[in-house]
């Protein structure tokens, strides 16, 4: 087969069936960010029903870390969302029931989804997302691995002395713009984000 031949059944490809390898967005980062929304908007579901658990066991400053986590989910799956809509696609996600347990069991499931976040699957998002020169995609990325870091951080110190998290009345405080959590309100401004210390909600 000529080069002629072999340029023509591309370009004949290309034309049935719409694809244009110039115009197309990364479809993997684009996939990693589908993939990083189903996740936060089922954290913020599963999380809220921790935290429910967490209150009926007289657990309350526990159900204060998970009512703030589930705040910073959402806040993280709104931010992929805007981005994977900049890449001309429509942020999707599939609900799924949350599998409730005693607040201990609840704690031990949440570190380890946010460790995998932290230590893997946002890693592996930013490689991707840089290697495309993907700058959105990157922030949002990285403002939720930073926030997964204290969520874990969190979930392991309530871990070692849910006895002594059941009479805490610990506050949380929660960045409305990149899901930062913290226990002390910062003095200025987001360690992560950089925004004014105005914009962090209260959880307690």
């Amino acid at each position: 087969m000529s080069f002629f031949s072999v340029s023509l059944s591309v370009f004949s490809l290309v034309a049935l069936t719409g694809v244009s390898q110039a115009a197309a967005p990364t479809p993997t980062t684009l996939d990693n960010l589908q993939a990083a929304f189903n996740g936060e908007s089922n954290a913020n579901a599963k999380y809220v029903a921790f935290a429910a658990r967490a209150d009926e066991e007289g657990y309350h400053q526990v159900a204060s870390l998970f009512r703030a986590a589930a705040s910073s989910e959402k806040i993280h799956s709104e931010n992929h969302a805007k981005v994977i809509r900049e890449l001309g696609a429509e942020p999707k996600a599939v609900i799924a029931t949350p599998e409730v347990k005693t607040t201990r069991d609840n704690l031990a499931a949440a570190l380890s989804g946010e460790s995998h976040e932290r230590d893997t699957m946002y890693p592996e998002f930013i490689k991707t997302a840089e290697g495309a020169g993907l700058k959105t995609a990157v922030r949002t990325f990285k403002y939720a691995i930073a926030a997964e870091a204290h969520h874990a951080a969190l979930y392991a110190e309530a871990l070692a002395d849910l006895d002594g998290w059941r009479e805490g009345t610990r506050t949380f405080y929660v960045c409305a713009v990149c899901g930062e959590t913290l226990t002390v309100r910062p003095d200025k401004r987001c360690p992560t984000c950089k925004t004014s210390e105005e914009r962090f909600t209260v959880v307690s």
